[in-house]
């Protein structure tokens, strides 16, 4: 699992919050980012996210999917003859 402490600059606090979100001229539906946030800056991030015209979820981190972490990875296409990303061949 990612680290959970806030995604707001200087801020180290336990983050509460996941703040799912993506750049819709750059990102496909398949491809998410997440910010994490605690109480103190939850509404803040998602409201500078949302003024951009981001379209932003949030969820109690503890809500996180294995499917939300992956979908925020970067898709790296496998190379012939080099496994896929991880690079151990599983």
């Amino acid at each position: 699992m990612i680290e959970q402490v806030c995604s707001a600059r200087g801020c180290r606090a336990e983050a509460g919050y996941a703040l799912l979100w993506r750049n819709p001229r750059i990102h496909d539906l398949s491809r998410t980012k997440i910010w994490l946030a605690c109480e103190d800056h939850g509404g803040t991030l998602h409201e500078y996210l949302a003024s951009r015209g981001f379209p932003v979820e949030a969820k109690p981190v503890t809500e996180l999917t294995d499917d939300d972490v992956a979908a925020s990875q970067p898709h790296r296409p496998s190379q012939p003859g080099h496994p896929p990303s991880g690079g151990r061949g599983e």
